[in-house]
């Protein structure tokens, strides 16, 4: 794997669940000439405010207004972040942080619910991917930055907060939450059924790559591993070398991902090792559009590389590299310095990754009317000669395992299939 240094791939954040790495010093490019005429304008700005602001204002509050100015007039994800967001960004790759566990970013003024965070007080309100929030405690949210918005819904765990939402254009509803110290399990996995096993993302933090590498070597040893369903759907994003590292637990060869920026220290490659524990074993990738950032770059390579089946609905479609500086007096500045690719050349960036095959959620329900009675319910009925019978009972218990999940059992299916193609083929 080509590892020149960590990124840092961020969705947007309201708990800072994101973390930081650190950039080296880049070569500069040749210095522009100081706009003096604007500098000239800021400064006699700067002055008026001083002295004929109806209220005393603090040099250093103009200046950092001004700084906070410059970096949200770029993109959604540039940022300044004074001493306490800069600590609070530091701690979250580690995987605990106070907060309610949702990904935001803004559109049209309000807070856009980019994804919840599985066991999380967001999760447990039933807060979903694709919610506005448009009042905190009852303050319109119109008009306050994003880290305005965000300081507003931390606060001390245990106490209480209540949000106004729209969902789907519909009318406004409340939400209570108790905000809570988060504590998020990077990776999940169990036995669906015998063969076919299911392994959750919920987040790519320092640690994803080795956790999802262990995961696999478990799930193999505990026997014959048919299928692998990789749940990408509401994962906000994360460390971009856990996203490469997550790939190339699944693939042999190739390049992964690589980003281009102005400075060269921007242009990178990822590229896969020969390490690929995963084998030949098919796999199926759910996104949803709370699939962005970094999960965004395992579904594309993975889906470039022919290694697996995309499916579910289009990706959130953030395909920008945050690059996190440190500044002085414990600050630091969250700036955009690249956009990634595909290895096939995509930009994700405001597309997304489209599915192969696209599932909507939906919620399954058994139809009693569809099993009524079989052969082996009939009294009297002729024995099979191998002494194996399924009546209506034990069809009943096999109809649908996955019920709750109509996407997973979509993906659960697929994997059926291509094994029994493989089957047929050898």
């Amino acid at each position: 794997m080509i590892a020149v240094r960590s990124l840092f791939v961020a969705g947007l954040s309201l708990s800072l669940s994101l973390a930081p790495v650190y950039a080296q010093e880049a070569p500069q490019e040749a210095a522009a000439p100081l706009p003096l005429n604007d500098l000239r304008t800021f400064a006699e700005v700067f002055e008026r405010i001083r002295t004929a602001y109806v209220e005393p204002v603090d040099d250093a509050t103009l200046l950092e207004n001004a700084i906070r100015g410059m970096l949200e007039g770029l993109d959604p994800h540039s940022a300044y972040m004074g001493p306490d967001e800069f600590a609070g960004l530091q701690d979250s790759t580690q995987g605990q942080f106070g907060g309610l566990g949702i990904e935001v970013g803004q559109e049209d003024g309000f807070l856009k619910v980019v994804s919840p965070i599985d066991d999380t007080p967001a999760a447990e309100a039933g807060i979903e991917a694709g919610d506005l929030i448009v009042k905190i405690d009852d303050q319109p949210v119109k008009g306050m930055s994003l880290m305005d918005a965000v300081d507003k819904m931390r606060g001390e765990p245990g106490s209480s907060i209540r949000l106004t939402l729209v969902r789907n254009n519909g009318r406004p509803f409340e939400v209570s939450l108790e905000r809570a110290i988060i504590k998020v399990k990077s990776v999940k996995s169990e036995m669906l059924e015998p063969g076919y096993a299911y392994l959750r993302i919920t987040q790519f933090q320092v640690n994803t790559g080795d956790e999802v590498r262990t995961s696999v070597n478990r799930l193999k040893a505990d026997g014959e591993l048919k299928g692998l369903v990789l749940d990408l759907r509401n994962n906000p994003g994360g460390v971009l070398q856990s996203a490469v590292e997550v790939v190339d637990t699944f693939v042999d060869e190739g390049l992964i991902v690589y980003t281009k920026g102005r400075l060269s220290n921007a242009e990178m490659r990822f590229s896969a090792t020969s390490n690929n524990p995963s084998g030949d074993v098919p796999l199926v990738v759910l996104i949803n559009g709370g699939s962005a950032s970094a999960s965004e770059i395992v579904a594309g390579a993975l889906q470039d590389l022919g290694r697996g089946v995309i499916m579910g609905t289009d990706s959130f479609g953030k395909g920008s590299v945050q690059t996190v500086l440190p500044l002085n007096n414990d600050r630091g500045l969250k700036l955009t310095t690249a956009l990634y690719y595909t290895p096939k050349g995509r930009s994700i960036q405001a597309q997304g990754i489209v599915p192969d095959i696209r599932v909507e959620r939906a919620h399954l329900t058994l139809d009693e009317s569809e099993i009524s009675y079989r052969e082996a319910d009939l009294a009297g009925h002729l024995n099979n000669a191998s002494g194996n019978e399924r009546p209506t009972s034990a069809a009943r218990q096999d109809a649908s395992p996955l019920a709750d999940d109509y996407q997973l059992s979509q993906a659960v299916s697929l994997l059926k299939g291509l094994n029994v193609a493989r089957e047929r083929v050898q």
